[in-house]
């Protein structure tokens, strides 16, 4: 009787270790789980205006022509307001119209939404080159003409709180395709920003990808309340929508911390896109030194 029940002691003992074995070969076999996303860094102490480069004056009217030399001179810039319930006041914007618009009359055009930095109004565009540039690169054929729109957001505030991004949607965006001939259709539309610009210009791409086919978030600050739902906006990101990202920033920039992190994130998302990391900080003299680059870049899929 003990030999049966020291033989039946020792077959539970290897049952025991036999199923401890598997649940070994098990959590071997098993694929790993994803690592969690990092969090989002804080936002930085942006500098104030005093470092923004000289203003520059607004560029001559030219002449309503039929002559293609026409063309050669610099494009309008038209002012305007609308009234708007969702930001609650009136909504004052600026309009790009490019050389020979009044007189070629037949065209439509792809427009850009350029959305200003904290601390700034929508002068800032101007006042780094982006209506010469403009002008230069159509003028030389390196882009087909474009529109400009640059609203002046005078909140502070994040969204939902902040009415700024429903303005642009519910009322600018349809009163500039009544206004102007525009080209309506999302694969002619564009929208990016600098800094705080630039995490509106997210938050705008990103929820709306019917209405925007390129975001482009130059030197970008992430809204808090944007962290934890981006992720799930770059995942439901329709597939017959494709969406065309660029990130820049310069390696002094004391916001890098959150554009890496924005990088990891569409990195993560398998989301192509474009990155670049120059030399400069957080001030205009950087974005004034690549608006070029960033205007090429929207204009080339309108082409």
């Amino acid at each position: 009787m003990r030999a049966r029940q020291a033989s039946i002691l020792v077959a539970r003992r290897w049952c025991f270790l036999f199923v401890c074995l598997g649940f070994f070969v098990l959590a071997a076999c098993a694929p790993p789980s994803p690592a969690p996303l990092p969090a989002l860094p804080p936002s930085p102490l942006l500098p104030l205006p005093s470092a923004a480069v000289p203003p520059t004056s607004p560029p001559p009217v030219a002449s309503p022509s039929s002559s293609p030399a026409t063309c050669r001179l610099p494009g309008r810039l038209v002012a305007g307001s609308l009234p708007s319930a969702a930001l609650g006041r009136e909504l004052r914007y600026q309009v790009y119209l490019p050389p020979c618009y009044a007189s070629r009359t037949a065209g439509r055009y792809p427009v850009l939404f350029l959305l200003h930095g904290l601390y700034y109004d929508e002068n800032q565009w101007v006042r780094i080159g982006a209506i010469t540039a403009a002008d230069r690169l159509i003028a030389d054929g390196e882009t087909p003409p474009f529109l400009l729109v640059l609203p002046y957001d005078p909140t502070w505030t994040e969204p939902p709180e902040s009415g700024f991004g429903e303005a642009l949607i519910a009322d600018l965006l349809p009163a500039i395709d009544a206004a102007y001939r525009t080209r309506p259709e999302r694969e002619a539309r564009a929208v990016g920003g600098l800094s705080r610009g630039a995490g509106w210009a997210l938050h705008l791409g990103l929820t709306r990808p019917d209405l925007f086919a390129a975001v482009g978030a130059h030197s970008p600050i992430v809204f808090g309340r944007d962290a934890n739902p981006l992720a799930g906006w770059l995942a439901d990101l329709p597939a017959d929508l494709p969406l065309h990202l660029y990130v820049d920033i310069g390696q002094n920039d004391a916001g890098l911390p959150q554009a890496l992190w924005l990088e990891e994130l569409l990195n993560a998302a398998d989301l192509p896109h474009e990155w670049h990391l120059n030399q400069g900080t957080h001030d205009e003299a950087y974005w004034s030194a690549h608006v070029e680059d960033y205007l090429r870049w929207y204009a080339a899929a309108w082409r």
